[in-house]
């Protein structure tokens, strides 16, 4: 039974890569639709590859604190035993490849419009097998902050602050749109973003249900906590909206279902469910107004990859810290049942992926653009990147 739960919940992670695509894509004008759900799709082939020949290995393989051996490089020794959970060890890379992509191609979100394809490619490849392998390993595969004893039940810090904090950087790194700013850029599908939203949270199921290795009660608890979170979010985000302007917008409903997911996801099989209502509720807040902020601000992470996925990444992981329970994981309690140190753990545990993330993210941008500059130029970008890199239109207007 473990590993049936655990082929459909790998099956349900890898259609959040489809789902990414198509939330991403309704979010952009449509002249560079395909451009962007193509970073989605190239992130299989070039992090599923290098994940199989060195980055599961980077992230498994042995006991060092910092960075896993080769012992599992090009898949040595990954077979049908079961060394890291109940399952067979070809399932477990599989299920934790599915998670290298996504991390990915969540950056992508951050450059749409504006970076050139071949040089997304060579950042997706270096940035998985430098950066999130690393943090992987150091997370879940037996390295320090696995053994300081930090929580991160599916992804808060290895997932989601690590991209977040990277499509950061590489949107700084990038500058502005050229017509930043301008009213023309708008949403050219918000029907398709709230599609992609809702197959996202599918994913998510997988995504966070996943992560218990098994069908036991974790894998339970990870479930209804994965669909009670974003549904509190909602509710708050709702209650925001209509107190700032009396409208609820689509666009809005959609960031807080991936705002909630986000935050649950380091606390999935940690606390309880009333604990994760608690944690979708909170992390409304400082993702609602950090997108605002960073609205006015002239920074242009396309997508808010940051607000979206950083901030309630960092958020859901320190609340982890508050609202750990013993009684439902097994393991410690947090803050309020009378445990700070988990907190302050927690809290090492951000700061450490932060700091790694933005300067390992910095140094990788520069190597890139070393060697394929990262922006695209001026007449490619005006007229969108789907004719430029791909030669294709996602949608041909007849002339009257």
């Amino acid at each position: 039974m473990d590993t049936v739960w655990m082929l459909i919940s790998t099956i349900l992670v890898f259609l959040m890569i489809p789902g990414l695509a198509i939330f991403y894509a309704g979010l952009v004008r449509h002249k560079n639709v395909l451009n962007t759900m193509m970073m989605s799709f190239i992130s299989i082939g070039v992090v599923g590859i290098s994940w199989a020949l060195i980055g599961f290995s980077l992230a498994f393989g042995g006991d060092n604190p910092w960075i896993g051996d080769l012992r599992f490089a090009l898949l040595a020794n990954v077979g049908f035993d079961a060394s890291h959970a109940n399952i067979p060890d070809l399932l477990f890379f599989f299920f934790q490849g599915t998670f290298a992509i996504v991390t990915t191609a969540l950056i992508s979100g951050a450059v749409i419009e504006r970076m050139r394809f071949p040089s997304f490619i060579l950042f997706a490849l270096l940035w998985s097998v430098l950066i999130y392998s690393p943090v992987a390993h150091w997370v879940w595969g037996g390295g320090w902050l696995a053994k300081l004893g930090a929580f991160d039940f599916a992804g808060g810090t290895v997932v989601h602050i690590n991209a977040g904090v990277a499509a950061l950087v590489l949107a700084l790194a990038l500058g502005r749109r050229r017509d930043y700013g301008s009213p023309m850029i708008a949403p050219h599908s918000v029907p398709l973003t709230l599609l992609g939203a809702g197959l996202l949270w599918i994913g998510w199921f997988g995504f966070n249900g996943g992560s218990a290795l098994g069908a036991d009660n974790s894998a339970v608890l990870a479930l209804v906590n994965t669909f009670l979170a974003p549904a509190a979010t909602m509710v708050i985000w709702t209650l925001l909206d209509l107190t700032r302007s009396r409208r609820v917008t689509s666009i809005g409903i959609a960031t807080a279902i991936i705002v909630g997911c986000v935050a649950i996801t380091p606390a999935s099989g940690f606390v309880s469910p009333l604990s994760a209502m608690l944690i979708g509720a909170i992390a409304t807040f400082p993702s609602y107004f950090m997108l605002l902020w960073r609205a006015g601000s002239g920074i242009d992470d396309s997508l808010d990859v940051f607000a979206s996925h950083g901030i309630a990444g960092i958020t859901g992981s320190l609340l982890t810290g508050i609202f750990a329970q013993e009684l439902w994981n097994g393991k410690a309690n947090g803050l309020v049942f009378g445990n700070p140190d988990q907190f302050l753990t927690q809290l090492i545990a951000v700061g450490a992926v932060v700091g790694f993330s933005f300067i390992g993210t910095l140094i990788i941008a520069k190597v890139v653009d070393l060697f394929n500059p990262l922006r695209s130029n001026a007449e490619p970008e005006l007229q969108g990147l789907d004719i430029a890199a791909h030669g294709e239109q996602a949608y041909i207007v007849e002339p009257s």
